[in-house]
């Protein structure tokens, strides 16, 4: 600066400034205190800004909206399953038949022979040749004739056929070995064809069925027996179930 208080240029290529130098350091207080004042706001904004921070940046508000999200789904679960007793339904109570009656009881099977059981496993000679009875039986509803020994029978025998005939029914003639001479003469006298003359070698037949009088067994087409008719002829009893076993139809017809 010029003496007389002008600014010029510094040599020093800096703009000109004008300067004022107090004579007496206190008239700078006023200066100082506005100095420091902007200092403490300045360092209250950053301490402002360091505790919201976090909550503006990513890793802070992902985190606790995911806690919100899981808090609320757990709240709501709760309370489903709270609400799932408190529906107000009224208890029916169950009848004594239900309550007394066990589950998945399983159906008893009647015994082998018996009525609606399966025929008694046995093996016969049909033609000298060895054959499963229930393979035998196994093509159409058939009658196991038992033939007992003495057998003056050639006319219920070829009634008998007759009505199988009708009804659709496979006739066996069935003896035991000893009288299978006797079931063969029979056989011939009423036209019986010698595919359906059975040999009983094990008596299988006559040791569950019994020998009284002549016998029919009438067998459905699964193997089962549907009933057993002794002391033939009985012919009512006979034509009702020959109905019957004839009017079952195989699985898939």
């Amino acid at each position: 600066m010029n003496a007389g208080s002008d600014p010029e240029r510094d040599d020093f290529g800096l703009p000109p400034i004008d300067i004022v130098i107090p004579d007496d350091a206190r008239e700078l207080d006023r200066d100082v205190q506005a100095y420091q004042r902007e200092l403490r706001a300045l360092r209250r904004k950053r301490r402002a800004s360091r505790l919201r921070g976090p909550l503006t940046r990513d890793g802070m508000v992902l985190p606790l909206l995911a806690g919100c999200l899981m808090l609320a789904l757990l709240t709501s679960t709760l309370l489903i399953m709270f609400a799932a007793d408190q529906t107000g339904a009224p208890h029916l109570p169950r009848s004594t038949a239900t309550q007394s009656q066990p589950r998945n009881t399983p159906t008893t099977q009647p015994a082998a022979g018996q009525p609606n059981g399966l025929l008694p496993t046995a093996t016969v000679k049909i033609r000298g040749k060895a054959v499963l009875l229930r393979t035998a039986t196994a093509a159409m509803p058939s009658v196991l004739t038992l033939v007992p020994p003495d057998c003056k029978c050639a006319s219920e025998l070829r009634q008998l056929s007759s009505q199988a005939a009708r009804a659709g029914v496979l006739v066996y003639f069935v003896g035991t070995p000893q009288v299978m001479p006797q079931v063969t003469g029979l056989a011939t006298a009423t036209g019986q064809p010698t595919s359906q003359v059975a040999e009983d070698t094990g008596n299988v037949l006559g040791s569950t069925y019994g020998q009284k009088g002549l016998t029919a067994i009438l067998v459905r087409r699964d193997g089962t027996v549907a009933s057993v008719i002794r002391q033939l002829p009985q012919q009512k009893r006979l034509d009702t179930g020959l109905q019957e076993i004839s009017a079952v139809k195989p699985a898939g017809h």
